[in-house]
C-alpha cells in the first residue's frame, strides 16, 4: 500500500537528515525561538466563520505531478492576501515533491500560521517543525500506535505547536479524541485507496464534541462542496489541488469566506 511505502520512505529519510543535523542542534536551534502558545492556534480556529488552510503542494501519490514550477512563496503570499487561516507546506519530498525549507522559507517572508504537512513519525520531524517556524503540526492515527500519538502529541504542545489530529474512520476518531485532541482533521481521501467522499466528514463530524475543532480535509473542488460541508457545522476545511490548479486562488478563498 502506498501508505506503507511513505512510511517507510519517511523513515529513511529522517535517518539521513539526522546523521546531517543533530537532534542536539536542532534543540540549541529552538531554544533561541521565542516562545509560542498552541492554544492561541486552537482558539483562532474556534473564531466563527469558515476557516480555510491553504495547501501548497507540488505533487501527490494521487493526482502526479500538480505544477511543474512550484513558487512557493508566491503562492503563500496569494493565501496571506485572502486571508486564510493557515497556510499547510508539503514537506515531503518523494511523493509529494515537497521539502522542509519551503517550510522555513515561508515563514520568513510571512507572517502567517503554517502547518507543517508530512508523514510525522518521530519525534525529530517534530522539532525540525519548530525550527522551521511552524505552528502546527500533522500528525496521523494511521500510522500511529496510541502511545506514539499521545508522546507526539505532548511533545508537540511542549513546544508550543498546536497539533492537528488526522482520523478517517470512527475508530481513529475515538483514539484521537482519547489523547485530548483539541483539532481533528477528518480526510475524505481513503489513504489505502485514494477514493473520496464527503460522507467521511458527514458521518464523522457526529463524533466530535462542538468544542473540538472540526476541519473537512481533501475533495473540495467548488464553492457547492462547501455549503455541503459549512451545513453540517465544520469549522474548517484544508484545500490543496483544487487551490494550486486554481488560475485565482484568492478569489476562490475569499467567495468561500463570503459564502457563511
Amino acid at each position: 500500500m502506498i501508505l506503507d511505502d511513505l512510511v517507510t520512505a519517511t523513515q529513511r529519510r529522517t535517518e539521513y537528515e539526522q546523521s546531517i543535523v543533530p537532534l542536539s542542534d536542532l534543540k540549541q536551534s529552538i531554544s533561541e525561538l521565542p516562545k509560542t502558545d498552541s492554544q492561541d492556534v486552537y482558539e483562532r480556529f474556534r473564531q466563527p466563520g469558515m476557516h480555510v488552510i491553504g495547501e501548497i503542494k507540488k505533487a501527490s501519490p494521487s493526482r502526479g505531478q500538480i505544477v511543474n514550477n512550484l513558487d512557493y512563496i508566491g503562492i503563500a503570499k496569494q493565501y496571506h492576501a485572502a486571508d486564510v487561516t493557515a497556510i499547510s507546506v508539503l514537506t515531503e519530498p518523494k511523493y509529494f515533491k515537497g521539502h522542509i525549507s519551503y517550510l522555513k522559507e515561508i515563514n520568513k517572508t510571512i507572517d502567517a500560521l503554517t502547518l507543517r504537512k508530512d508523514f510525522i513519525i518521530n519525534p525529530y520531524m517534530i522539532y525540525q517543525a519548530k525550527d522551521a517556524g511552524a505552528n502546527i503540526i500533522l500528525l496521523i492515527v494511521a500510522i500511529l500506535t496510541k502511545d506514539q500519538l499521545k508522546q507526539y502529541f505532548d511533545l508537540a504542545h511542549e513546544l508550543g505547536l498546536a497539533v492537528l489530529v488526522e482520523a478517517h474512520d470512527e475508530d481513529e476518531v475515538a483514539i484521537a479524541l482519547s489523547i485530548g485532541a483539541q483539532m481533528i482533521g477528518v480526510n475524505n481521501r481513503n489513504l489505502k485507496d485514494f477514493s473520496v467522499s464527503f460522507a467521511n466528514s458527514i458521518n464523522l463530524r457526529k463524533k466530535v464534541p462542538s468544542d473540538i475543532v472540526f476541519i473537512a480535509e481533501s475533495g473540495v473542488k467548488s464553492i457547492s462542496d462547501t455549503r455541503k460541508l459549512e451545513a453540517i457545522g465544520v469549522n474548517g476545511i484544508l484545500i490543496g489541488e483544487t487551490l494550486m490548479k486554481s488560475t485565482n486562488p484568492t478569489e476562490f478563498i475569499r467567495k468561500i469566506q463570503e459564502d457563511v
